[in-house]
């Protein structure tokens, strides 16, 4: 099987970001490596040995994608056996034509750029794990937004991604068998604050599939107890006009995207 190499001085979560997005466009099986902090040249030449042991393991030259401020140690990755994908070559000399300056690199200096966020952020996911699945009703006029739906659609997930990197506050709220009774309503704490619900919903089948792995047999894994569960709160986003999204076929980032998208919420900076 052939590698794809992510290296940095840094996170490498740029170079992970940019090569994920890129392989994304082909349905090969690849195995991933990330490296991250290759800050000197020896590391770098280590890092070089474990690309050239790889070409020998798998006949296949790897696939290397880098993003290295260092000039010394972004030319020693540049001469190995891998197949090499310079991000940063890529772009800065554009960049420089475009804005008429030349580039300075210094490492992490693409830390400082979040700083200013980063209280944001955290003050953001401390509000989603204070006031996840329902635990606390009392704080949902500082919320950004409310996710709603039966459980185990993505809502917590959804919640903290939101907060971790856009510094979103996102409130979840659980629609529970206890809520259904004769149909569905919307309950009074949440018909309050019903301009930051959104929905989220998914196939049957795949509910069926994660409750399974929760608590096999059981009425809530059931197929029966997931559809009706499921038809209860479609019904429910549809007569409320809420928007809401099916999961089924989204990660995480995507589902986040989309929300953010359909509801004109941005990245909290201040």
């Amino acid at each position: 099987m052939r590698l794809a190499f992510y290296i940095s001085d840094g996170t490498a979560i740029t170079a992970e970001t940019f090569g994920h997005a890129l392989l994304s466009l082909f349905t090969i099986e690849l195995k991933h490596v990330t490296i991250p902090f290759v800050e000197t040249t020896e590391q770098a030449e280590e890092v070089v040995q474990k690309i050239s042991e790889s070409f020998q393991d798998t006949k296949q030259r790897p696939l290397v994608f880098y993003t290295v401020v260092n000039t010394e140690v972004r030319k020693i990755i540049s001469k190995s056996v891998g197949i090499n994908y310079n991000f940063l070559d890529q772009f800065v000399a554009p960049l420089e034509k475009v804005l008429g300056v030349t580039s300075k690199p210094e490492k992490h200096r693409s830390h400082s750029i979040h700083e200013k966020t980063y209280d944001i952020r955290i003050e953001a996911v401390n509000y989603a794990l204070a006031n996840d699945d329902g635990a606390n009703l009392k704080n949902y006029h500082e919320a950004d937004v409310i996710l709603v739906g039966v459980s185990r659609t993505g809502k917590t997930p959804t919640s903290l991604y939101l907060a971790l990197q856009f510094g979103i506050k996102a409130a979840n709220y659980p629609f529970t068998e206890d809520d259904m009774g004769d149909i569905l309503r919307l309950p009074p704490t949440l018909r309050r604050f019903k301009d930051k619900l959104f929905g989220l919903t998914i196939h049957a089948e795949r509910l069926h599939q994660i409750r399974s792995e929760r608590r096999p047999n059981s009425r809530y894994a059931s197929m029966k107890q997931c559809r009706m569960e499921l038809r209860e709160v479609e019904n429910m986003y549809h007569k409320e006009k809420l928007h809401f999204l099916n999961s089924t076929y989204y990660s995480v980032e995507e589902i986040s995207a989309k929300i953010l998208a359909q509801t004109g919420l941005q990245r909290r900076k201040h």
